[in-house]
């Protein structure tokens, strides 16, 4: 079995995520290196930390790499899809706002590549989302409710997960209700509510860093490398 670091790029190297996936990766030489960081402009530095960093123009020129990581903006997106596409590598992406033909390029391009697109990388939320499913079908016409918190400067409402979190309860066939609370600086919590007559179930998490999104990321890169292709989710790598 090769026990070789795997290799990624990460592509939108220069954001919040990005610096936190170069960070971790960097404290886990033995579980993957990057060969490349991808960054919208021109980098300052052509090595960092020992890292290759390029810009997104020259992203046809990356060294081989093992698996992508991309959180970056719609306008790259199709970029670094399409050279997974072209050169047979999985794709990790929690980048947002993509439109329905860049969602409809997706789901093509998981007929030829291992992939997962998602709204959050945490580990425990992708527990909670299987939690929610199960709950959901044992407890036929119960109430379902979803509160979300997040900080001030976050726009959207629901937020992302908690929408993710809805499908999942509400594959049943129940209806779901969103509450959403942006207040200080709040990380990211979610509870699901299944209220029936007489009894009540909260399932919740609660995210206390941000690195949990990065670490999970990279877990899922990890464990997409070698498999079939299609559109994976991240509780399906959960093992």
């Amino acid at each position: 079995m090769d026990t070789s670091p795997t290799r990624l790029l990460i592509h939108g190297a220069s954001g919040r995520m990005g610096q936190a996936l170069l960070r971790l990766a960097a404290e886990q030489p033995h579980a993957c290196t990057v060969v490349a960081a991808v960054t919208r402009r021109a980098p300052a530095q052509r090595v960092v930390d020992g890292v290759p960093h390029f810009a997104a123009t020259e992203l046809g020129g990356v060294p081989a790499f093992d698996a992508a990581v991309d959180f970056s903006l719609p306008q790259g997106f199709d970029a670094v899809l399409g050279l997974c596409v072209d050169r047979g590598c999985p794709l990790v992406s929690g980048t947002t706002g993509i439109d329905a033909a860049q969602q409809d390029a997706l789901a093509t391009a998981a007929t030829r590549i291992p992939l997962v697109w998602a709204s959050n990388f945490s580990l425990g939320v992708a527990v909670l989302a299987e939690l929610v499913e199960r709950a959901a079908a044992a407890l036929p016409g119960w109430d379902i409710d979803i509160v979300e918190a997040h900080h001030v400067h976050k726009k959207d409402a629901p937020s992302g997960t908690a929408l993710t979190l809805g499908q999942a309860a509400g594959s049943a066939g129940q209806a779901v209700r969103y509450a959403s609370l942006r207040a200080g600086d709040i990380v990211g919590e979610h509870m699901v509510q299944f209220t029936g007559l007489g009894e009540r179930i909260e399932l919740t998490h609660r995210a206390t860093h941000r690195d949990i999104f990065a670490r999970g990321a990279l877990h899922v890169a990890r464990s997409l490398v070698g498999r079939p292709p299609g559109a994976y989710r991240v509780r399906d790598l959960l093992d």
